[in-house]
């Protein structure tokens, strides 16, 4: 489950899963006729519809109130698009849109998820209890057009290995994500556009929405109006983060380990380091990794389950490769031009605090002058998620 929806999943009435399910078995099946000029958008497939009624009812099961503030109703579309992967190859990826059904003109939300396990949980399969499916009809019903990319390796692509925390590929999936949903809209009579853009993700998504905002940024500047971006306990700084799980004990918790060990065997594949895994990781910890790689179900602190000499060469700077791969990821070095808050909780026991921190602080050295830092106190990984998500409301409202 992603962790983003830890919290929410503890006050979600019934009503909402009632609601979904009863979306996903009446939806009609269809598909939008495309122009050959679409550069990326492949294919697009209605899967559903909501009234505002419902929709309504689901908000103020999540948040009392909420449904106040509710406009319209929502339509879902399956999109699949032209991406390219990790290794420049082109490949076909996926996502889901959620479109307002008014007729005004709506701004565009793209909200990053934060991890997932399994491809049922990608957005363009639009699962009960998902984010597309907790959130996605009520950011449309509050007036966006909420575009949800699946990542590489899922939906369409997940015959393809998920490039977890990959900044990179990240980026560039969610933005083709953004450019084949610009290609729907244009293609059709019935939704309308006003051209602005916000950005917004919480855990991988805050690191995936970090990273596209970087992109759009500087390689694809004319191309959207990009209003403002929100992000949420990313793991912006890779090398402080790797070298504290090598130097520090941490809470042993085995689902988190699942994450720290994705990112370590990401790197290895990615930058075609190729190491065994026997190069990270200790017996009987290796051999485990091997078997079911990510998914290993392992207790203990991260730092006790690593080899004494790939510990060893982190802290002394042998393992140039890793470091170098590590380094790449970070989102340090760059001045955002962008309207930004960054969340994070003090208490973050999963992808810890000075993440935000030093990457604040490294933009602010570089002259950022609209960037702030949301100082969750006391907040956890699931119990900042509230405070986050009021808090991008509030804060695309004030940027419109």
């Amino acid at each position: 489950m992603p962790v983003s929806l830890i919290f929410f999943r503890k006050f979600r009435a019934p009503v909402l899963v009632l609601v979904f399910s009863a979306l996903l078995f009446s939806c009609r099946e269809g598909s939008d006729p495309l122009p050959r000029e679409d550069r990326y958008l492949v294919k697009a497939t209605a899967a559903g519809e909501i009234s505002r009624e419902q929709i309504v009812t689901a908000a103020n099961s999540i948040i009392p109130g909420l449904g106040n503030v509710v406009q319209t109703g929502a339509r879902l579309y399956r999109i699949t698009y032209k991406t390219t992967n990790v290794d420049g190859s082109d490949i076909v990826a996926s996502g889901a849109i959620v479109v307002p059904l008014g007729n005004q003109q709506y701004p565009m939300l793209s909200i990053q998820h934060g991890t997932i396990w399994d491809d049922a949980s990608a957005p363009s399969n639009f699962s009960t209890g998902t984010e597309v499916t907790e959130f996605g009809s009520i950011f449309a019903a509050l007036g966006y057009i909420a575009v949800f990319p699946d990542y590489i390796g899922y939906g369409a692509s997940k015959d393809l290995p998920h490039p977890y925390e990959h900044r990179e590929s990240l980026a560039t999936a969610c933005l083709d994500m953004l450019r084949a949903a610009k290609e729907f809209i244009a293609n059709s009579n019935e939704y309308k556009w006003n051209n602005k853009l916000y950005i917004s993700g919480f855990s991988e998504g805050g690191y995936a929405t970090l990273s596209l905002q970087k992109m759009l940024e500087e390689n694809a500047a004319g191309e959207f109006d990009l209003r403002a971006s929100t992000c949420g306990a990313g793991a912006y700084n890779k090398t402080a983060f790797m070298n504290y799980l090598v130097n520090n004990q941490t809470h042993g918790i085995a689902s988190y380990n699942r994450s720290y060990i994705w990112v370590v065997l990401s790197y290895n594949r990615i930058y075609n380091l190729n190491y065994p895994v026997s190069h990270f990781f200790k017996e009987p910890f290796a051999s485990e990794i091997e078997k079911q790689q990510q998914k290993a179900s392992l207790k203990g602190s991260f730092d006790d389950m690593l080899k004494e000499e790939f510990a060893n060469g982190i802290n002394n700077g042998s393992e140039k490769e890793f470091i170098a791969a590590t380094a790449d990821n970070d989102l340090l070095d760059w001045k955002p031009v962008t309207p930004t808050q960054l969340y994070h909780g003090t208490a973050d026991e999963l992808v810890f605090y000075f993440n935000s921190e030093t990457a604040y602080q490294s933009m602010k050295a570089k002259g950022a002058t609209q960037v702030e830092l949301k100082k969750l106190e006391g907040k956890t990984h699931s119990t900042a998620v509230a405070d986050y998500l009021v808090g991008t409301y509030s804060f695309f409202n004030s940027k419109p």
